[in-house]
């Protein structure tokens, strides 16, 4: 646009141009003084107030500075951060179970607190079953080792390749969990959490409890066509008897919609019956019409080859696991497992001809039983009240 004036012709927008020239030299003239005193503030708190926040921080916080990243990688000085982020716990907890995975992303997990964890404890003795078992010694690649605590997992890390530590906050777990005590309950539901969460990232497990020897490859005697398969403190003949009484201690779950799905209405289930174990609860829900509407197929282990003390594996050449259910107490479980490891050694020691004549036994339970109870200070009524839960699982 032009303005036509008696002296000549004149642009707009050169007297914009012009006054906005006036601005930025104005603007400039503030902005340098603001710049310099902003950096002089800046220089001042580099020299002084750093050093003295350090101080403070030295003083009334003295660990905040140092970085634990590598104490989780040595386990020398473990700290146990049960303040990680959920995403970051995930990201962990999916790359240990990438590294111990075998084929079609399936694990075997356990749970191991300091109590287990202590040298020739219910731990080297688990260890020890892979070792000299038949063809069991490679699944050892595939075992994650899920730490309940501090020491357990400086323990894991030090004798074996996967570890993950699972915390949960206001609860220890290091110690000895006497059967149906607070703490006992929360372990075994923070067990079906953990499970869920496994399940949801995508991965097939064996669980396995700690206190099972493993003899023999299961993976030949797993049902193939089912979701859910699950070990039996009795068993009365059929996998798909729902009277069967299952042992949340050893399954074999198949990642899946329908398994996700139960899983989420077993552990929600804990609501609905307050003050039971997660096994106690399974025994009651496997009967819910809920779970023939998901279409879980769910399948009942046979104890000739899952046994334990409360059913045993009577033919030492088809047994793949022995369990020390049906027994309270560290060291009686300690005490039996070493007789019953014994007793694997001997049968193999034997000539061919002898084994197949199935003339081998266990000698074992010994120290399991209800005289061995620990009462860990409860009222007994208490504890005879525990008791019947599980003998009463077991022997109706």
């Amino acid at each position: 646009m032009r303005i036509v004036g008696g002296g000549g012709i004149t642009t707009v927008g050169r007297l914009k141009r012009r006054s906005k020239m006036m601005i930025i030299h104005n603007s400039d003239s503030v902005g340098g003084l603001l710049f310099r005193r902003t950096l002089t503030l800046i220089l001042f708190f580099a020299f002084v107030g750093v050093p003295s926040l350090y101080l403070y921080s030295a003083v009334y916080h003295p660990f905040d500075f140092h970085s634990s990243s590598n104490n989780l990688l040595t386990g020398s000085a473990f700290s146990y951060n049960i303040n990680h982020s959920e995403d970051s716990d995930e990201v962990r907890l999916e790359r240990v179970l990438k590294e111990a995975s075998m084929g079609q992303r399936t694990v075997i997990l356990t749970t191991l607190n300091e109590a287990w964890a202590a040298p020739g404890s219910i731990f080297d003795l688990f260890l020890e079953s892979f070792r000299i078992g038949d063809n069991t010694s490679k699944l050892l690649n595939h075992l994650v080792i899920i730490a309940l605590d501090q020491k357990a997992y400086s323990r894991c890390l030090a004798v074996h390749s996967h570890c993950f530590p699972l915390s949960t906050q206001g609860v220890d777990f290091s110690k000895e969990a006497y059967f149906m005590t607070p703490d006992y309950l929360k372990m075994m539901w923070r067990r079906i959490a953990f499970l869920l969460s496994v399940l949801e990232m995508g991965y097939n497990f064996i669980f396995t409890d700690a206190d099972i020897m493993w003899f023999r490859d299961p993976f030949p005697r797993f049902y193939p066509d089912a979701d859910f398969q699950i070990a039996c403190d009795l068993f009365f003949g059929s996998s798909y008897d729902l009277q069967n009484r299952p042992n949340g201690g050893f399954n074999y779950v198949k990642s899946n919609n329908r398994t996700i799905e139960f899983y989420k209405f077993w552990y929600s289930s804990r609501d609905i019956h307050p003050g039971y174990h997660d096994q106690d609860v399974l025994n009651m829900i496997k009967f819910d019409p809920f779970i023939m509407e998901i279409g879980l197929k769910m399948r009942f282990l046979n104890t000739a080859y899952f046994g334990g003390f409360c059913e045993s594996s009577k033919d030492l050449n088809q047994v793949c696991t022995m369990h020390a259910n049906c027994c309270l107490g560290l060291d009686n479980k300690v005490h039996d497992l070493k007789i019953m490891l014994d007793d694997w050694r001997k049968f193999l020691s034997l000539p061919q001809t002898l084994k197949r004549s199935n003339q081998s036994a266990w000698r074992v339970p010994q120290n399991c039983s209800l005289a061995s109870l620990h009462t860990n200070n409860l009222p007994m009524e208490n504890v005879e009240e525990g008791v019947v839960v599980e003998i009463g699982d077991t022997q109706n």
